[in-house]
């Protein structure tokens, strides 16, 4: 008789334990509540490893601090932030593979992805578990498809039209002839919106010459047509790898003509044996000026510079910026960590398209429903061998 009270006794504790279990729920769940409901955990994704770390660690670099100076101010709503960044080497299964494991973690927002194919792999995934997510860098229309995805960084299209409007404004060029790569949706892109914008501008497009990822070394026949049809500007919507070799073999053509970028150019001064008084002159859209005056930027380069050892490029000063927006946006919706992963996206989202942000990438940003930014290019020109932001 002892022996059947003793049993069911065990299993009556059993299943208060389990039903106990049931109850708390799990972090891995869709929708399900945070397993420290105490903090925020906020996961990010990008490269470190592979042909795109640089952008990748910078994005890790720059949300790392963000996050660091909002706990030791007192985190978000009163509550610390956790931050975990997975490696994704810029390829989009793997990208979705991270997404995973942030998600077995208990990720709560996501910061990412850095580049455009992984972002639009991961953000079918976000949207199907209805996260909240902001990509500080992925240009890609499609990277921010879902409702539930915003953007700190132009898009592609975006900037093809900004370009086009700003050389019309300004009176820069009478005849302008485009280089392109036709076989990145990145550059061709932001050439396809530049041609639509230039249709109605005083300037006239009287060259378009495109090559491709098999031909990117040699540039001496689209700079030849260029020449040949009177270009007095030169429209470059690729990266500053290749833009380096343009400018190179222009001066080597004897022509110079003013060169025009877009944000694909930040880093040209840095790359390894060219000569970086040839880009001397060159103007390009970009969201960030790791020179600017603005005590905010000087700040932010001056802390990032005794952190990391390194001047703090575009990436890092989106991922930046990327945090701080999230918590403004949170700390609108008052949301908690123990709410479920859709609820805080739903708070955040609708707060969003009514919140308006200043900090390095711009002194003043909004968003559309689209989840695309609304704010002021800027506009950088080298001179002197530096960056220098144009007003």
């Amino acid at each position: 008789m002892k022996l059947m009270k003793k049993v069911a006794a065990l299993a009556m504790a059993t299943t208060m334990i389990v039903a106990s279990l049931a109850g708390c729920g799990g972090s891995s769940d869709k929708g399900g509540s945070s397993e420290a409901a105490d903090t925020f955990k906020i996961g990010a994704i990008g490269p470190i490893t592979g042909g795109a770390a640089v952008y990748g660690q910078a994005v890790k670099n720059g949300a790392e601090m963000a996050i660091n100076e909002i706990n030791e101010a007192g985190g978000i709503n009163g509550f610390q932030v956790e931050y975990n960044f997975q490696d994704d080497e810029h390829d989009a299964e793997k990208s979705v593979n991270a997404y995973n494991t942030l998600k077995d973690w208990g990720m709560q927002l996501l910061l990412g992805t850095v580049t455009s194919a992984p972002c639009i792999a991961v953000s079918q995934e976000t949207a199907n578990d209805n996260m909240m997510q902001i990509t500080p860098s992925a240009t890609a229309v499609e990277s921010i498809a879902p409702e539930n995805a915003f953007r700190v960084c132009f898009s592609d299209p975006n900037q093809g039209i900004v370009s086009a409007q700003y050389i019309n404004d300004t009176n820069m060029a009478k005849k302008v002839a485009v280089i392109y790569d036709s076989s990145d949706p990145y550059s061709s892109g932001i050439y396809q919106k530049f041609a639509e914008t230039a249709a109605s501008c005083n300037f006239e497009i009287v060259a378009a010459e495109a090559f491709t990822a098999d031909n990117r070394t040699d540039f001496s026949v689209q700079l030849q047509k260029a020449k040949d049809a009177g270009a007095d500007l030169v429209f470059m919507p690729f990266y500053y790898t290749e833009a380096s070799l343009v400018l190179k073999q222009a001066a080597g053509m004897d022509f110079h003509p003013t060169f025009f970028g877009v944000d694909g150019m930040d880093g040209i001064l840095d790359v390894e044996n060219f000569d970086a008084s040839l880009a001397e002159g060159l103007v390009f859209l970009a969201p960030f000026c790791s020179t600017s005056t603005d005590e905010t930027i000087k700040t932010f380069v001056d802390n990032y510079k005794e952190k990391y050892g390194e001047v703090p490029n575009q990436f890092a000063a989106d991922a930046y910026d990327g945090i701080y927006i999230l918590k403004q946006a949170m700390e609108a919706a008052e949301v908690t960590p123990d709410m479920s992963v859709s609820d805080i996206c739903e708070a955040v989202k609708a707060q969003m398209t009514q919140i308006t942000y200043a900090g390095v990438t711009s002194k003043e940003m909004t968003w559309g429903a689209d989840g695309e930014p609304v704010k002021a290019p800027m506009v950088l020109k080298i001179h002197d061998g530096a960056y220098t932001e144009m007003e």
